[in-house]
């Protein structure tokens, strides 16, 4: 069976005795401490997880600032998005996943601590490389805990290089220029996933510009996560959604956050809720306000 937007604890557990070709992923990361997700990795994780650091494997390299505040790659490979968090290429990632042992006949599955805020990246990184086996496990390390998973400290021994073959992409990436064709127009909306305070400009810790993409609608990442640190059920998602879009086409819903994380678990969310594909602008707010010819809404 392949397992393509969530996975439950149990449900791991059974891939795992069943031998079939697999590779779990740590992505626990903390954005103010990012040497923290690593250490937590370090003093537990599921048996056999490859770590994936933020900053350093689901990211391109920072250049130098650029006309206007973009940023301009110090290597070959541009980066495929602007922010503080821009994506690496498509054939950057996919060395990166080679030099792991990731291969293209594996189920690949994602967790964190944090919610999902992390480890979203990486499920839609792998559709954008046209990998659709790919499961977030629902609960993160917490829920996989509480099943009595096994956990082992340390460090993991080397996998093999694989030679992991790119696919068309199987998620949409925005661009900055993107959004701002179709700002205003019917066949766009918009959905911001920070926090409210940001969204509505009150309060801006990260960015040199307060506010939002005009027409954004606001819906915090953190109102997909149920009392019991899981998805909410498909049927309450779809009316959260529902209730939010008022009407508009599910299929004209670009996803945006501060920097292109912690939009992915709305993404995912509206996929669970039977709403989705749909697109994600990855440079969001950071790449977004970086330029002051772009029009900004408090």
């Amino acid at each position: 069976m392949t397992y393509t937007t969530l996975i439950s604890a149990e449900q791991l557990q059974s891939l795992m005795a069943s031998g079939a070709p697999l590779m779990v992923f740590d992505c626990s990361f903390e954005l103010m401490q990012p040497a923290a997700g690593a250490q937590q990795y370090a003093q537990a994780h599921i048996p056999g997880a490859v770590y994936a650091h933020l900053d350093t494997h689901l990211s391109a390299k920072h250049g130098a600032p650029g006309a206007g505040g973009t940023l301009t790659a110090q290597e070959a490979d541009q980066p495929a998005s602007g922010g503080r968090h821009p994506l690496p290429s498509r054939e950057r990632f996919a060395t990166w996943l080679s030099s792991v042992g990731f291969a293209n006949n594996m189920q690949a599955v994602v967790y964190d601590r944090q919610g999902a805020n992390y480890c979203g990246r990486l499920w839609w990184m792998l559709k954008w490389a046209g990998h659709d086996a790919v499961a977030v496990l629902d609960g993160g390390l917490q829920a996989w805990q509480a099943a009595d998973g096994a956990v082992r400290s340390g460090e993991e021994p080397a996998h093999f290089q694989s030679h992991f073959k790119l696919g068309a992409p199987l998620r949409t990436l925005a661009t900055a220029g993107d959004v701002l064709a179709r700002l205003g127009q019917p066949g766009q909306t918009v959905i911001d996933a920070r926090a409210g305070a940001r969204y509505r400009g009150e309060v801006e810790p990260l960015d040199p510009v307060a506010g939002h993409i005009p027409g954004a609608l606001n819906r915090p990442f953190v109102d997909n996560i149920g009392a019991d640190g899981r998805f909410k059920p498909a049927a309450v998602l779809r009316a959260e959604f529902e209730a939010l879009l008022a009407g508009r086409d599910p299929a004209t819903v670009v996803h945006q956050c501060g920097s292109g994380v912690s939009a992915v678990p709305n993404l995912l969310a509206m996929e669970v809720a039977g709403l989705g594909p749909t697109a994600l602008f990855a440079g969001s707010w950071s790449e977004w306000c970086s330029d002051p010819a772009r029009p900004v809404e408090k």
